[in-house]
């Protein structure tokens, strides 16, 4: 099996969520099941080339590409995905790749993604290399099924090639003027009302990928059935309805040589089920590290967050001042974001400040402190795709408070509602008394340390390995090869 995976971030060359994480895990696990594989991304200009022990290509040197009427080049480098045999291959053109950020909000944005794409479909030319499938993630690859159904359908190389489009967050559209058709190199004239490209008005690359892809997925089995729907499908849920026998929804995993409370190298002790009591050295530590005074008997609540609406602190905004009075709890909270969500927290940090406490921006070190320290996760979302971070906590034995949508409803059982047998504490109203609710209920049977330890291991024995979801992928693949 012969996979081209394509992608616009990948960890550990450049990641800004989600999606970096699993287009750096996913092809690894692909590539044990016996594909092969190599994987496309851009070279933008805050990829180290040396330190990443990438090499410019000899053989793939001042290739050019077509973006509307005017010829541009790019170079090839390559190298190997770090502790793997997975080989890389990154587009080089400074004049789209070398800016501040791997995203921007510049003018020519569809054609920086115009150009990675065709870039990538010539660099498979030059390989002279045919492969089963194209795995497209997120908009910035969304014109690529296209492509191989109309531009590139004359090369017999691509004859037998399908493609997979993943939808990791469908908020995230690529939508452009009418006139960006004109520098796509796609045909013209299949640009006009509800046509595949055209959305309100615009080119919209991901109902281009919609359209044209063999199969759909996207990252929970829950999430693939919300954006068929007005509320969550954001304007292409109509779309999405056509293609529903050809939508899967496949939960990410998560890296465990990354995230392991038995191996994870920024936490203090080290912890499984089987020696679980360790896990409260984890709490005593953090306690120390943010300066607050411990008590077994205190519950400490994590927030890892981006901090906006999406992930559900409008909800506890109304309600925090009010929990942190008449509970005796802590929070520890890390992230950035909306304006009015850091003010929250700096306020009531400084109402609180032994009760909360706020880091702004993020640290590596402190995400993985608080996964194993805290004793329950807080993750309240408006909605979401898939959800790494409840995952996170459910392996490291903290036990995640969630609302129940997306990769959050296929992770997290609720304790209550799966005769007390749940991993977590989930609500589905969302309403700031909801929210409140469900933590009142899991801070009444933190109390019971026999029960609560029970909820911990059910949770620690979940298994979120990337190995079953590359396995359901693969089953995708011979699925539409066949």
């Amino acid at each position: 099996m012969k996979v081209a995976f394509a992608c616009s971030e990948c960890f550990p060359y450049v990641k800004t969520g989600g999606l970096g994480d699993v287009c750096g895990s996913l092809p690894k696990s692909l590539f044990d099941l016996g594909c092969e594989i190599k994987v496309f991304l851009p070279l933008y200009g805050g990829i180290n080339t040396s330190n990443h022990k990438l090499s410019l290509s000899d053989e793939l040197r001042d290739i050019p590409v077509m973006i509307g009427n005017s010829t541009h080049t790019f170079n090839v480098w390559t190298g190997k995905l770090p502790n793997s045999e997975v080989d890389v291959y990154l587009i080089d053109n400074p004049h789209y790749f070398h800016r501040e950020l791997p995203y921007t909000n510049d003018r020519d944005e569809d054609e920086r993604f115009i150009l990675f794409q065709q870039a990538m479909l010539i660099t498979i030319q030059y390989l002279k290399w045919s492969p089963d499938i194209i795995h497209c993630n997120d908009w910035q690859t969304s014109l690529i099924p296209a492509y191989l159904k109309t531009t590139f359908a004359w090369d017999k190389l691509f004859e037998s090639t399908k493609s997979v489009l993943s939808i990791h967050n469908i908020g995230y559209q690529g939508r452009f003027s009418p006139e960006s058709i004109y520098n796509s190199n796609l045909p013209v004239e299949y640009f006009y009302p509800y046509s595949p490209f055209e959305l309100d008005n615009s080119f919209c690359f991901l109902k281009a990928g919609i359209v044209y892809s063999d199969i759909i997925t996207t990252v929970s089995p829950t999430y693939s059935e919300e954006i068929q729907t007005e509320e969550f499908g954001a304007g292409l849920e109509g779309v999405l309805k056509s293609r529903s026998g050809d939508l899967y929804g496949i939960l990410n995993g998560i890296d465990l040589d990354v995230w392991n409370p038995l191996t994870d190298h920024y936490i203090k002790t080290h912890y499984s089920i089987d020696n679980l009591e360790d896990k409260e050295e984890n709490k005593k530590n953090l306690i120390n590290r943010i300066e607050f005074k411990y008590n077994e008997d205190t519950p400490v609540f994590g927030i890892i967050s981006r901090l906006t609406g999406q992930k559900g602190f409008d909800l506890l905004k109304p309600i925090l001042h009010h929990l942190l009075e008449n509970n005796d709890i802590q929070l520890i909270v890390l992230g950035s974001g909306e304006t009015q969500y850091e003010e929250l927290f700096r306020s009531a940090q400084y109402a609180f400040p032994d009760k909360l406490f706020f880091w702004s921006g993020y640290n590596t070190e402190l995400s993985h402190l608080i996964t194993a320290g805290s004793d329950i996760f807080l993750m309240p979302s408006h909605y979401e795709p898939c959800g790494l971070n409840q995952m996170y906590s459910l392996n490291y034995g903290t036990v995640p408070i969630v609302r129940k949508t997306g990769g959050l409803a296929d992770t997290v059982k609720d304790y209550h509602e799966f005769d007390e047998k749940g991993n977590g504490f989930s609500f589905k109203d969302y309403l700031p008394d909801a929210l409140e609710k469900t933590i009142h209920r899991a801070l009444y049977m933190f109390k019971d340390k026999k029960i609560w330890k029970e909820i911990m291991i059910r949770g620690m024995k979940e298994d979120f390995s990337w190995k079953i979801s590359a396995e359901k992928y693969m089953d995708l693949y011979k699925k539409i090869i066949s």
